[in-house]
């Protein structure tokens, strides 16, 4: 009889300590369940991105390749989006200080991935040099721009700045702070050329018939991009690349990327 008085006392002592341990106690907290709860995604953007982020100033209106993908997004998640206007330098901190839930279209990037979460890649970047139509026969290789003579500029906080500090270690670095940007030092001529996605320089060159690609002996830096999130929330981060997969397989992306003109670059 001890006996059966010990095991009846250890499934009280059981059932009474289950409510404690129950599922939503080990549920941990999710920003999911707060975008569900308040209704809104707010997505950090720059809009100065174009063709992937593209803000009138005038309107505050968003359009573009990152919009469209976040709208869709928002839509499967049964909610509004907001987008929240940051700049490349403050993009990260933007995640990391629950400024929004997530950001547009980044570039992977260690330094970036050391304090924020990424989503799967979903598109892929290469990058070129830009520079003025009249020195086109000036620069025919990358290394036509490492030199002491040559002005490269890049925006701050951008992969670009990385990349020509690590690329033309010789040339003469033009670092510019948003919102004034990288081109705009190129079409001023304070500057002889800056190295950008394969994206924004058919755009630029659309744009600014002066502008051209340097010739060189083929793009550099492959470079996959994807959503900034919060690097500990693996359960908003399963739901956004489930989210992807599921729109890969349905052609999604290869559609968007059709309507605002941009050549995919397979790896």
């Amino acid at each position: 009889m001890g006996m059966l008085h010990v095991i009846k006392a250890f499934f009280l002592t059981v059932v009474l300590l289950l409510p404690a341990f129950s599922s939503s106690s080990f549920a941990a907290p999710s920003r999911l369940k707060e975008i569900m709860d308040s209704g809104v995604l707010r997505v950090g953007t720059t809009g100065d991105w174009n063709p992937m982020t593209i803000r009138d100033p005038a309107t505050n209106f968003y359009k573009g390749f990152d919009i469209d993908i976040t709208t869709e997004l928002a839509k499967d998640l049964g909610v509004t989006v907001e987008y929240v206007a940051t700049d490349w330098k403050s993009l990260v901190k933007g995640v990391v200080t629950n400024k929004y839930d997530m950001t547009g279209s980044a570039s992977l990037n260690m330094a970036r991935a050391k304090v924020a979460g990424y989503s799967q890649p979903y598109f892929n970047l290469a990058f070129v040099p830009v520079i003025q139509k009249q020195n086109f026969k000036r620069y025919r290789k990358w290394s036509d721009f490492n030199s002491s003579s040559v002005i490269i500029s890049s925006t701050r906080g951008t992969l670009q700045e990385t990349l020509v500090k690590e690329f033309f270690p010789k040339a003469k670095h033009d670092v510019v702070q948003a919102p004034v940007r990288d081109y705009q030092q190129l079409l001023a001529n304070k500057s002889s050329a800056i190295v950008t996605s394969n994206i924004e320089a058919a755009m630029l060159t659309n744009r600014f018939p002066q502008l051209t690609v340097a010739r060189v002996e083929g793009m550099r830096r492959p470079t996959p991009i994807a959503m900034l999130l919060p690097r500990d929330d693996q359960i908003w981060i399963n739901y956004i690349n489930h989210w992807i997969e599921l729109k890969k397989a349905q052609g999604f992306f290869d559609r968007i990327a059709e309507k605002w003109g941009l050549v995919r670059l397979d790896l």
